[in-house]
Order: structure tokens, then sequence, then C-alpha cells
């Protein structure tokens, strides 16, 4: 028995994440008239591909939260919100999902403004199979969908409904060559996400590079990321390419991009006007092809308001945002991440050793302000100094320190709701328990009840509102 199903119930185990070539391709289609919506479906279906039908504007957007297709095929006409309407939306949440426009020919005008504003194409009623079959192929080709055999996702343990969210955008702007901003917490998984962002691209046989812009003085980091020439500073014996140079036709991840000095803000700004890179000391300006993904834990708005990060930068990196949820927002991660890290601890050096169940428990509910990292970290520590092949409760107690929070259970969930609702209420009515209970839509004496339950005195909201 390996150490996740020791950990992890079996119906609880993570699947493997799916490759972009190893699930069906998912298509949704919306239409108001739920005969061309079957007659589309059938079509689409008999493909192999797998489809999603909806008719109107709104459940799309639903549907596509929960569905995360790889294709959108829209009428361009649908009360309340139109097919343009969609794009738009489409754009914001999902940027780089590809969308086809159907249009009676009366529209077709419409339709090519459509296609100006990012539609992959429109298709005229009634639509001609063959025509709908090679757009959505020419259109999931043209994504990168089944493009690559690999497991771009493999390094991200997960199972969060909010972690599939931010993978399913990754996935969809991979395609694309447009710059991504990841934000979030310290030890979140964001180089794992710029990696994965990579694997999923077109660019994903030539190199991926990352670098720390707060990790090294200024002069440093400007000749690692655009290269020197021989001479150009004192000790600069020999020259050097640059990240930028060996990144070519790949991938430079941009890590902590807000500790980047002003002056090294300008010359990076204009690298990705030019496309043009001068090496320090050097007075060629090379020609180079890299896609930056740039990361920070930091608030690049309040940098921007305090003159420390340039405006114009920000907008050139920042194409597309996505935000890496904390570890306190992904608990359900946690059994599977312990299980990950003690199978990698257990490669390494053979030590073999697994949690005792209320360990879990706590690991699971405790506080993370150092996210996946502290996590790694803590069981790495358990591992070294556990005598016994279960680590008890206490050793995981003692590395938590201060640290440990408590997730309370649903009956003192429920209790400090009510409490605090019964508070809020005396509040509102000074006190008058009459008032308060016709609000609270009880008879007087359930409120008093509830009150004396939860030591709560009408007279302590009197005295002091």
């Amino acid at each position: 028995m390996n150490m996740l199903s020791q950990l992890v119930p079996a119906a609880e185990r993570p699947k493997v994440p799916a490759s972009p070539s190893r699930h069906k391709p998912r298509i949704l289609v919306v239409d108001d008239d739920p005969g061309l919506l079957r007659l589309l479906t059938i079509r689409l279906r008999a493909e192999n591909y797998e489809v999603e039908a909806v008719e109107g504007g709104p459940q799309a957007l639903a549907a596509a939260g929960r569905f995360r297709p790889d294709l959108v095929v829209t009428d361009l006409r649908m009360e309340p919100l139109d097919g343009i309407g969609l794009l738009k939306e489409l754009q914001v949440r999902w940027p780089g999902l590809k969308v086809i426009m159907l249009t009676a020919h009366g529209t077709i005008p419409d339709a090519v403004q459509a296609t100006q504003m990012g539609a992959f194409g429109f298709l005229t009623k009634p639509v001609d199979k063959q025509e709908l079959l090679d757009q959505v192929q020419k259109a999931l080709r043209i994504s990168g969908f089944g493009a690559s055999d690999e497991n771009w996702r493999a390094e991200i343990i997960t199972r969060s409904a909010v972690m599939e969210e931010k993978l399913a955008q990754a996935q969809m702007v991979a395609g694309t060559d447009a710059r991504v901003l990841i934000t979030g917490e310290s030890g979140t998984g964001k180089e794992l996400l710029a990696k994965a962002i990579h694997l999923a691209s077109p660019r994903r046989n030539k190199p991926f590079v990352a670098i720390n812009c707060g990790a090294m003085a200024e002069n440093l980091l400007e000749s690692e990321l655009f290269g020197h020439e021989k001479g150009a500073f004192t000790g600069a014996t020999s020259a050097h390419r640059g990240l930028f140079m060996a990144a070519d036709g790949g991938t430079l991840m941009l890590d902590e991009i807000g500790d980047m000095p002003i002056r090294l803000q300008v010359k990076l700004l204009r690298v990705l006007q030019e496309g043009l890179i001068r090496p320090v000391g050097g007075t060629e300006a090379l020609p180079v092809n890299v896609r930056v993904i740039s990361a920070t834990h930091r608030d690049l708005h309040q940098l921007l308001a305090d003159g420390q990060f340039r405006e114009d930068l920000y907008y050139r990196l920042n194409v597309v945002h996505i935000e890496m949820p904390a570890l306190n927002r992904r608990r359900e991660d946690i059994p599977l991440l312990v299980a990950h890290f003690l199978a990698q601890i257990a490669k390494e050096s053979g030590a073999r050793k697994i949690y005792a169940p209320e360990a879990v428990e706590l690991l699971a509910t405790a506080d993370w302000p150092g996210n996946i990292r502290q996590l790694q970290n803590v069981v790495r520590q358990n591992v070294a100094l556990s005598q016994t092949p279960i680590i008890p409760v206490e050793l995981v107690q003692q590395s938590l320190g201060g640290t440990s929070g408590h997730l309370p259970s649903f009956d003192e969930a429920r209790d400090e709701f009510t409490r605090s609702y019964l508070s809020q209420i005396l509040q509102i009515t000074g006190g008058n328990v009459t008032q308060a209970a016709r609000l609270a839509k009880r008879n007087r004496t359930d409120f008093y009840k509830l009150l004396s339950r939860h030591q709560l005195t009408a007279e302590e909201f009197k005295q002091k509102y």
C-alpha cells in the first residue's frame, strides 16, 4: 500500500491529471433555437467531442466555469446576452478561449465585427456540417489542443475547484503568446504554474528559465537578464549571453518582479516593446523571441501609487492575470500534498513514514502563512525527527508552534454565527426584545431562550446603545 492510500480514502484519491491530449475536446454550444442546438450537439458528439448545450448567454457563462470548454460555438443573436456580449465576458474570464459565431445571412457584418473583436470565425445558418467540423478542428488545433503528449500540469497536486479554475485559465492562455502576471502569497506555487503554462504552450520544446528579481544586486541582475560584453565592468573577463538570450524561443519567468529596480524596469520595458536586447557594454541590438511570465507576492497597485513600479511596464506585463490561491483556500489539497511530499522523501532517502490520522487532521486545519512551501518544510522536518514509522500528532504540534489553527466544527460554526446574529439584531433594536424577535421571525419566548443559550442579555445592549 502506498503512502497516499494510507492517508486518503480510495474514493477521494486524486486522479492523475489529464494532459490536453488525454481528454475528449470539450465544446460548449450556445443557441436559443432548441432544434438547432440539438442538431449541432448530435453532429459534434458523433465526432467524439464532449458537448454541453445551453440556450442562452448567462447559462453559457455559468456552464463555462463548471464545464471548462476548449471551444465555444455560439449564436450571435440572443437575448438577454447576445453573442458579442458573451464573447467579451469569455475573453475577460478565460483569455485564449476560442469562440466560433453562428449567424444568419443578414447579420454577417455583425459577425465580421465579432471576428475583429477576437472571435475565431463565424458560420452562416443553415450550418453546413463539413464547414462546422472543419472550423472546429482548426480552432482546436490553433489553440494547442492535443499538440502535446506531455503531462503539463503533473507537478501541481490538487483536487480543489479553485485551483482547477486557475489551471483551466492557464491552459487556455498557454496556446497564445500573451504575457501572464501571476500573483499570490509566497509559497503558493507561482513558479510551478508558470512552468505548467510553458509546458502546455507551443514553446514547450524550448527553454524555460526563471530568475528571482529580488535575490541579487542591481548590476548583477542586469547582467544576468540582458547579458554583458567582455570588459563591460570590472571583473568581466568574458562575454555573457544573459537569460533573455538563453530563453530564446522559450519562456522567461521574472519572479518577484515587484522588486526590480526602476532603472531595470525601463530597460525591460524597452525589450518588450522592441523585441531587441542590448547587452551591458554592447552597442549592437540583438533580436530575441521570448515569452515573459512575471510573478510577485507584492501589491503592484500599491507600488504604482508609491512610484516604485512603472505603470507602462505594469500594463505590458499584465495582459492576463492569474491569482494563485493561498493554501487556506484549498484545504482539501493538504492531505494530497502531504502524501506527495512523503512519497518524494521516501524516493530520495528511503525513509518511508506516514502520519497518524489525528496528525493529518491537525495539518489540514492549521494556519499556513507560508503556504505549500511551509507545509513541505514541516513534512520534511517531521520525517527527519520522527523516531517511529508513524509520525505522531505531538511532533506536528511541536513543528507548528504558535501557527496551528483551529477549524471549527459545524456546531461551533453554527453557534458562532447565531451569537453574532443575535448581537447584531439587538444592536439594531437597541436591546428591544419585542422588536428583535419580530425581525428574527421568532416569538418572544424562543428568542429569550436563544439569548440565554448564547449568554446574551438585552440589558447590555440597552446600556451600550
